[in-house]
């Protein structure tokens, strides 16, 4: 005899979660958009995951990825909770900041050659 499925405790299905919805209301979401927490917004009626959102984000700027890492939710349901959090004000986003421009390779030769002339 099989023995019986057992449910992990605490386990909350993603529509739970997102109140049934599967998408969120902004598209400008992606794993590397920065969100940041707005900390003059009361939290006290925020479901347990956003109140969480809104603590991880108070310590500085997370990425979404990260923010669906610490929360153990998939991505998709992140951006779900991330697009409500924007739209009541609780949080704000940016892009990342763009990795330096790599110097052109006529400067990168130019050092080369100046480091070899100094051995």
């Amino acid at each position: 005899m099989t023995p019986p499925v057992r449910r992990e405790r605490g386990l909350v299905r993603p529509y739970v979660v997102t109140d049934g919805r599967a998408h969120p209301t902004r598209n400008t979401l992606d794993l590397v958009t920065l969100v940041i927490a707005m900390s003059d917004r009361p939290v006290d009626k925020l479901g347990p995951e956003k109140r969480r959102v809104m603590e991880l984000c108070r310590g500085g700027a997370l990425s979404v990825a990260e923010v669906a890492g610490h929360l153990s939710l998939a991505v998709s349901v992140t951006k779900v909770l991330l697009s409500d959090l924007i739209d009541s004000g609780h949080v704000t986003t940016r892009a990342p900041v763009p990795t330096a421009q790599l110097p052109d390779a006529h400067v990168l030769q130019e050092v080369l050659d100046g480091l070899r002339s100094r051995l």
